[in-house]
Parts: C-alpha cells; structure tokens; sequence
C-alpha cells in the first residue's frame, strides 16, 4: 500500500507541474520555467476548476469519457513528437547514429532513466480499482484490457521516448515539448492535447492514493458509513457534503500542490517516485505474490531439491505446521505430534495448512541462492492464502465438477523458470530501488 501511494502521489505531483509549464504557454504568459507567480495561479485555478471537481467522484468507470479523450490525446501528442522532433539533424550534426550509441548508450545515470519508465508504465497499483469498475468483470475481460492497454501504451512509451531523445539528446527537458518553440500554433496544439491528458489522468492517480489512504486509516471506509449512520430519509451522504471521500481528495491534492508551487523540474519527481514506487510495484511485488501464491508449490520444489521427499505430504505425513482457522486466543501451543507437526487448539475440524521444510544443516548453495529469503515470501504466502481461502463464503452454489473445469481453464501449474524469473524480478527491483535513488542523489551533488 505505502508503494503504491508513492506511485500515485509522484504521479499527480507530475502531472500538476506538467500544467504549470504547459498551459501558461498557450495563455502566453511564459514558456517552461518563466512566467514568475503567474504560472502558479493559473496551475491553483485550473486544477481546482478541472482535476478536483473530477477527482470527487465515487466510482472510476464516470471516468471512462474522459479517459479515451486522453488516450486520443496521447496518441496525437506521440505523432506531434515523431513528425516534429529534429531527430535527421541531430544524427547528423552528431556523427550518426553509430556515433550517438557509443556515445549515450550507457551511462551513470541509466537508473535513473529506468525510474522514469516504471513510473510511466507501472499499472500495477490501479490494476484492482480498474478492474472493479469492467462491467460483467471476467479473467478473458480483463485480459483483453491489460494486454491492449500495456501494448499500447509500450508502442506509445518506445516511439515517443526514442525520436524525442533523438531530436534533442542530453538537452532534452523532462516536459520535452519545453524543447520546441513557443509560440508556432502547432506547437501550442500539442501543448493543448498534453494539458488535456494531464487534467484526465490526474483523478485517476487520484483513485489510488484515497484508496490507500482509506484502506491504511480507515479500514476500506471510503464514504465514512462505519462511523456516520446514513439517513433511511434523506440522500445526504454520511457526513454531509464534506464526507470522508471529499475531505480525502481534497487533502491528497493539497500535498500535491504544494510541492508542484514549489518545484519546476519534472524529471527528479518521475525518476525518485519510480525508483521507490514504481520498482516495487513492477518488479519485486509481482514476484514476490507470484511466490507467495504458489508458495506450497515452490516449498514442495525446494524438498525435493534438498532431497526431502518425505516433506512433500500436506497434513498427513508431517513437515507442516497447523494453524487454527477459529479457536481459543488464550490457548498455547501443544507440543509436536509424532508427524513433527505442531498442534494448535482448533474450533472445529478445518485446519490450515503450512508446508515447511525440515530443520537442519542446508547444503551452502540454500544460502548462496537466497533460498532462505525466497522460502519466507513462500511459506507466508502459502499460509495466508489458506487462511484468505477459508474465511471466504462462497458467494454462489456451484458443483464440485464447475469448481474444478474453473481452476483448471485459469491455473496452469507453475515450472522453475517461472520461479527463476519471480526471484529475478525481487532482485532486479531490489537493486533498480537502491541504484536509482543514488543516482538521483549522485546526480543532485555533481549538479549533472
């Protein structure tokens, strides 16, 4: 939760410094960092005309107009960059391409350039509250959402990042239409179609952040109902006008425009949110739910890579803790039975069960590996998701047989290269997190 608040409030800071320097252009007041208080005024008016008054909705899917109007307007703006961006002459007065990748192709900096990216391409954390809004919400639905929208968006991300850094290289801005003209109409154009974006994307960002924030303080209450009895007469929601989502919004936008009023470059904001937020919400919380989900999976792998076939039994044979699903707090452990399980007080029959891999000396490669890291995230998972699993009612009464055609069409077993490839993921977001910050800071005291 606290990554993805990160995400989202380095994202609504962003975009309200993008409509400081974009729109006081098209009102010809100043271009890019000029303008003096002017610019501020005008990002305080129109942020409070247009983001807040979007942002006070209650459901995400009133916003699926003014979404498709951003997505047009990105799709414009992306065009705008590869016709208009200088990117021959620049080849060509550096040398040629050839010239420009043994030049540019690697450097201090690379994380922080990969910062900026998760940030833009992190969806991770409004992944749920999109899905919540799909109407007749089904896995094949959803597909479709993500695998459009995420290919898009990379086409989109690739194009626009390639010409635009080819057309101005190390004197590209972090608004690069900040590199064009000021005052050519079209130019001005895309400087429209960027605002608009910027004003349609802010509420969404504006989703997340009061959704963890309910979720940190108030248990999921969005609207104040748990404390504020609604009226059986009136449709005045709980609270008044002022309930608990408007005074939320209200606070989020506050502490982002404060920091925008104060800051002018955009580029420290989107790399040190992405280096935070956006490596933990793209890289190392994937993994870590992929382990956690097939964490009795991957402990039954790490026996028999230890050799450890007799552990692989669940609740029969021993190798597994037993924890209640309901009993006694004031209870104590007993002692282990002779399976080697530890028996806990149980009201009633259900138990859940946690596989575990046996005490003793482990071969150096369990260390070398990170194996004792990747058997926490497992065996954790593992245990809470038996436990999600049974506090949860089902819902609607549907056959042994449909249960399992269900799980069958949406679970494929997983293998070793996908665990490969969740522990890859943790380290490389681990790392993509400590280097990018440092080379923010780095950056900030050399003054690059």
């Amino acid at each position: 939760l606290v990554c993805m608040f990160i995400m989202a409030y380095g994202a609504m800071v962003a975009y309200l410094l993008i409509i400081k320097d974009t729109v006081p252009t098209l009102l010809g007041v100043g271009h890019g960092m000029e303008g003096g208080v002017i610019r501020e005024i005008i990002l305080i008016i129109m942020s409070l005309t247009i983001m807040v008054p979007l942002s006070m909705q209650r459901d995400m899917a009133t916003l699926s107009f003014t979404s498709c109007l951003s997505v047009a307007a990105d799709i414009v703006l992306v065009l705008f960059i590869m016709a208009y961006s200088p990117v021959e002459q620049t080849i060509q007065s550096s040398g040629g391409i050839s010239q420009i990748l043994a030049q540019d192709s690697i450097k201090p900096t690379v994380f922080i350039g990969l910062g900026i990216i998760s940030t833009a391409m992190a969806c991770q954390h409004s992944a749920f509250i999109v899905s919540g809004s799909l109407r007749n919400l089904t896995a094949s639905r959803w597909a479709v959402v993500t695998c459009s929208s995420l290919s898009l968006a990379t086409c989109l991300c690739a194009l626009l990042g390639t010409t635009g850094y080819l057309g101005f290289l190390d004197e590209t801005q972090g608004d690069v239409l900040n590199n064009f003209g000021r005052t050519g109409r079209v130019e001005n154009i895309a400087r429209g179609l960027l605002a608009i974006t910027m004003f349609f994307t802010y509420p969404m960002e504006s989703f997340v952040g009061r959704h963890v924030l309910s979720s940190l303080f108030y248990n999921g209450d969005m609207e104040g109902t748990d404390d504020v009895p609604t009226s059986a007469t009136t449709c005045e929601p709980p609270g008044g006008y002022w309930n608990r989502r408007r005074c939320l919004t209200i606070g989020l936008y506050i502490m982002c425009l404060i920091p925008a009023l104060i800051f002018d470059d955009l580029g420290p904001v989107l790399s040190i949110t992405g280096s935070l937020g956006g490596s933990c919400i793209a890289y190392v919380a994937p993994g870590a739910v992929y382990l956690g989900i097939n964490g009795a999976e991957f402990i039954a792998l790490a026996n028999r890579l230890l050799g450890n076939k007799q552990e692989q039994q669940m609740n029969e044979n021993g190798g597994e803790i037993e924890l209640p699903a309901a009993g006694d707090a004031n209870q104590v452990m007993a002692n282990s039975n002779s399976n080697g399980h530890l028996e806990l007080p149980v009201d009633g029959e259900h138990r859940i069960a946690v596989p575990m891999v046996r005490n003793g000396t482990k071969p150096c490669w369990w260390y070398i590996l990170g194996f004792p890291i990747w058997y926490g995230i497992a065996s954790h998972g593992s245990m809470t998701l038996e436990k999600n699993l049974a506090d949860t009612s089902p819902t609607t009464e549907t056959s042994e047989e449909e249960d399992v055609a269900v799980a069958e069409e949406q679970y494929s077993p997983p293998t070793i290269l996908n665990y490969i490839i969740a522990m890859l993921m943790i380290l490389f977001g681990c790392i993509a997190a400590v280097a990018g910050v440092a080379s923010n800071i780095y950056v900030q005291i050399r003054g690059l």
